[in-house]
């Protein structure tokens, strides 16, 4: 039925042989991170540390490490929460899948938070300064917490039922914070951002609650991309089978620990070595002003680390895409799937497979209902984050989003790029990307490809290196003009991103800004439409504005090598 704490759920991994405790003494500055990491390329266990240098507290990692472990976690209650899915999309489903019907009420029952008076996330009381002091990445700009869970109300409806749970990253210490401020992340189009901003215009500060830890429930809650109306708790409820126990003053009461605490203003926050790859630089953030530290008896912090994907993130993503995948016809009609592809740092990249009925009588097919449900999917949520989508028509039977060669042979082959590339310019892209203009400031590009296939793939160059039929990677502007494929990528190494799939993925979606790095042959602009009668050449190479790509410092390499052939043997 759930587990009610973090510590009941580290037992049950115990029981089944999917936690491995680490009882020798690890440092949280950079050695933990890197073994975290290290672990997650071998699918390997949870990790519990019992012995972080500088810290009283245990510290979990790699919880998530796997799906299947994510599964295992949730199995009690995913049936419960894909019959809510079922009900909410189609509840004539429900009729062919009755075992699932059954389970509708038991997953409702768990929806409604539960009021209650006490709460043992608040046994004891301690400083910020006793907080596990993860650092992840050699230049990030101190601690941070990697799994908060950041709730607040909103000021103008109070109460749990209006409430955001979101996961914006905390940092701890460093900069210009006090003993009593931790910075508080968070980017845009974040439901915190529509509490902040009510705080403001009633000239109120924004309370704020940081909740470390609890049912795993929650951390997955605060990261699921959910309709506004629809509370993160309720979530967390139907899917820890357990209804979320809440105080009066918005406190989680199976928490870890828990900070709370008012904005206070603004302040630098980071550089952070984050999910795309890169560093994010340091910018002005809020600040909050910390009221109180508490944490449970025998309180567990949880972490993870970040860096190019795939990560552990990675998981959460898989996850979220199996329970939300059915939502998608429902909220975005004519679209059949979306797939945010998290080697190229889930925002840059979607494919999207959508529909084409609005002239089904005509013999010469081209993009027309499409360019809707494209405008659609970058309207939506953090899909509206995209800058590059990529949209066929499911009518021309091509492969699901996942296979991504297979869905770029797709487009390659029936695209006419003098008339299917669609640009939304001076918009709003990631706050993380810095391929764009400014902060939060880039460009989009919609490809959209419909009808027979209109091209043999090119598959061999003498002027750069192959990366899959139709696309090929050069080094030269020169060269990038006269290979005759029809995507071209020029890259500072085109060797590396050649190498494999995911080195062109990343490579070229999250060192493009579209409508300044999208070039072509005999390229030319109609009626304020540009478009190109031969190869589109997109210009992946580093530029100034560019973050400094992620590397560990080579000292820490060679003390987690030496861990790995001895106490930690078997683990990476």
């Amino acid at each position: 039925m759930g587990y009610p704490s973090l510590a009941s759920c580290v037992e049950d991994l115990a029981r089944h042989g999917m936690l491995r405790t680490i009882d020798v003494e690890i440092d949280p500055y950079l050695e933990m991170g890197e073994i975290q990491r290290r672990v997650y390329a071998r699918s390997g266990p949870a990790l519990l540390f019992t012995r972080p240098r500088g810290c009283a507290f245990p510290m979990l990692g790699n919880l998530f490490g796997t799906l299947e472990r994510a599964r295992f976690v949730f199995r009690d209650a995913l049936e419960g929460v894909r019959a809510l899915v079922s009900a909410r999309v189609d509840p004539r489903e429900l009729l062919l899948k009755p075992g699932r019907a059954l389970r509708l009420p038991f997953a409702a029952a768990h929806l409604l938070p539960r009021r209650v008076r006490s709460a043992p996330s608040l046994a004891h009381r301690i400083t910020v300064a006793a907080l596990p002091k993860l650092v992840s990445w050699p230049e990030d700009g101190g601690p941070f917490i990697t799994l908060p869970q950041v709730y607040t109300e909103d000021p103008d409806r109070p109460g749990v039922r209006h409430g955001n749970l979101g996961m914006y990253r905390v940092q701890l210490s460093g900069n210009d914070y006090t003993a009593d401020e931790v910075g508080l992340h968070y980017q845009i189009h974040r439901g915190i951002g529509v509490h902040h901003a009510a705080a403001i215009r009633r000239g109120e500060p924004l309370r704020v609650s940081i909740f470390v830890g609890g049912p795993p429930a929650m951390t997955v809650a605060a990261v699921m991309p959910l309709p506004e109306g629809l509370p993160e708790l309720a979530f967390a409820g139907a899917l820890n089978n357990r209804a979320v126990r809440m105080t009066s003053a918005g406190v989680h009461a199976d928490a870890d620990f828990v900070i709370r605490g008012v904005i206070g203003g603004h302040k630098p926050e980071g550089p952070f070595g984050d999910h795309l790859g890169y560093y994010s630089k340091r910018h002005d953030f809020p600040s909050l002003q910390v009221e109180s530290v508490h944490h449970r008896q025998g309180a567990i912090w949880p972490f993870t680390t970040v860096g190019r994907p795939p990560q552990e993130d990675t998981t959460f993503g898989e996850l979220i895409h199996e329970l939300t995948a059915p939502l998608i016809p429902d909220v975005l009609p004519g679209v059949r799937a979306v797939h945010a592809v998290d080697a190229a740092g889930v925002h840059p990249l979607l494919l999207a497979i959508g529909s084409e009925r609005y002239t089904p009588y005509e013999s010469r097919r081209r993009p027309m209902e499409l360019l809707t449900q494209a405008h659609a999917i970058l309207g939506q949520g953090q899909m509206s984050l995209a800058k590059y989508l990529f949209i066929v028509a499911e009518e021309d039977n091509p492969p699901g989003v996942h296979d991504v060669a297979g869905f770029f042979r797709h487009v390659l082959e029936r695209m006419e790029p003098a008339r299917d590339l669609h640009f939304d310019t001076n918009t709003t892209i990631d706050t993380l990307d810095y391929s764009g203009t400014a902060l939060n400031e880039g460009s989009k590009v919609v490809i959209a490809a419909v009808g027979p296939k209109r091209r043999e793939l090119p598959t061999a160059c003498d002027r750069g290196r192959v990366v899959m039929p139709g696309v090929v990677a050069v080094e030269s502007r020169e060269d990038a003009f006269a290979t005759g494929f029809p995507l071209v990528i020029l890259c500072d190494d085109a060797e590396f991103c050649a190498r494999t799939l995911n080195n062109f993925l990343w490579i070229t979606f999250t060192r493009s800004n579209p409508a300044v790095d999208i070039d072509g042959v005999d390229a030319f602009v109609e009626n304020k439409g540009w478009g190109c009668r031969g190869s589109i050449v997109i210009d992946a190479r580093k530029k100034a504005q560019h973050a400094a790509a992620l590397e560990m410092d080579p000292a820490v390499v060679r003390r987690v090598d030496a861990l790995g052939v001895g106490a930690l043997r078997g683990l990476f």
